[in-house]
């Protein structure tokens, strides 16, 4: 998106209270997700090394921060997109029982995103995984694990109301979900970006199902790396996909705003048939998916929660700079800044 200046826009917040804030909300909805989906926290990684095939690859096509570590003969380090293969195998490493899982910070420098109000070069989230059995990889456990994250969204809005009575909520009573194919046969004639403004103005909070299979008119709805969600099979509503994006409506910007993708993870079924459609096949010989092929993996759910996105969609914010600490632009900077959006 490009960069998007309300008029008259109206800072609930200064900066100082603001910092205030952003911590509140950190401190309950960290406190709130463990409790909900049965998390313990944990710590991980800011790099791993390249060639292992640990690293998220996002949309399979973005390129890592990566360095040469000295002290290792050169090796080459590559800094994190996200933890989803991580997370996954930690969950193997301390033997966490199904129903429990972990969850932890995530930073991540991603020098490709363009930046605007919801894109930084920075980025921060709770990463978390949770074990499961092979019969709960269904429909309805995503969405019951959906339900659970949404609450707890919702508990912490109430929360900062209660702080800050002038930042009325703005969520719905509850999320609705819907399929990328059915979407895309409400609004045919709309791209996809269009779509998820028009489906999330109507409802306020939409899951969308099925990010990264193709759907009937040849596109994706959006990419997703083929070795950590499970788009590709079938579920109980005869749709490919058991992931998607958490999408909300910003009333302030006047678009879908993105707080959290996530999904079933992929079996070692699932996972062979993605990387044989992504024409990755290779990556079969990586750490990662040698372990996860052999059945050494548990089964999983996982996904991750943008921190500054949640701050920045609590307060009410305009532009996610508002929120955190990064680099801009320098006529960014000043746009924002003539407009009343204060970045830190």
């Amino acid at each position: 998106m490009a960069l998007k200046l309300p008029e008259k826009y109206n800072r609930k917040l200064l900066a100082e209270t603001t910092e205030v804030a952003i911590q509140q909300i950190k401190d309950e909805f960290q406190t709130e997700l463990a409790k909900a989906l049965r998390l313990r926290r944990v710590t991980a990684p800011l790099f791993v090394l390249s060639g292992t095939g640990i690293n998220d690859d996002l949309n399979g096509v973005e390129h890592p921060v990566t360095f040469n570590i000295d002290a290792m003969g050169g090796a080459k380090a590559e800094v994190v997109h996200s933890l989803a293969k991580w997370k996954r195998m930690k969950l193997k490493a301390y033997d966490i029982a199904p129903g429990f899982g972990l969850y932890t910070d995530m930073n991540a420098i991603r020098t490709f995103e363009d930046l605007d109000n919801l894109h930084s070069l920075y980025v921060d989230q709770w990463d978390w995984e949770k074990t499961i059995r092979e019969e709960d990889r269904n429909l309805d456990y995503l969405k019951d694990t959906v339900r659970s994250i949404f609450k707890a969204v919702k508990k912490v809005e109430e929360s900062i109301y209660a702080k800050f009575p002038h930042i009325t909520p703005w969520l719905p009573e509850e999320v609705t979900f819907i399929h990328a194919q059915e979407l895309l046969e409400m609004y045919p004639g709309m791209s996809v970006k269009e779509r998820e403004d028009a489906v999330t103005k109507k409802y306020g909070a939409v899951f969308i199902i099925g990010i990264g299979a193709p759907l009937s008119n040849g596109e994706k709805h959006d990419g997703r790396a083929p070795d950590y969600d499970d788009w590709i099979s079938e579920n109980e509503d005869g749709y490919k996909g058991l992931n998607g994006d958490l999408m909300l409506w910003h009333p302030v910007l006047e678009c879908a705003f993105e707080l959290s993708s996530m999904g079933i993870r992929v079996s070692p079924e699932s996972l062979r048939k993605q990387l044989e459609a992504e024409g990755c096949a290779d990556r079969e010989n990586f750490e990662f998916h040698k372990a996860l092929l052999a059945g050494k993996l548990p089964y999983s759910i996982g996904g991750g929660i943008g921190q500054s996105r949640l701050c920045m969609y609590l307060l009410q914010k305009a532009h996610i700079g508002e929120v955190q600490a990064s680099i801009w632009p320098e006529e960014q900077v000043k746009a924002c800044r003539e407009a009343g959006i204060e970045l830190i």
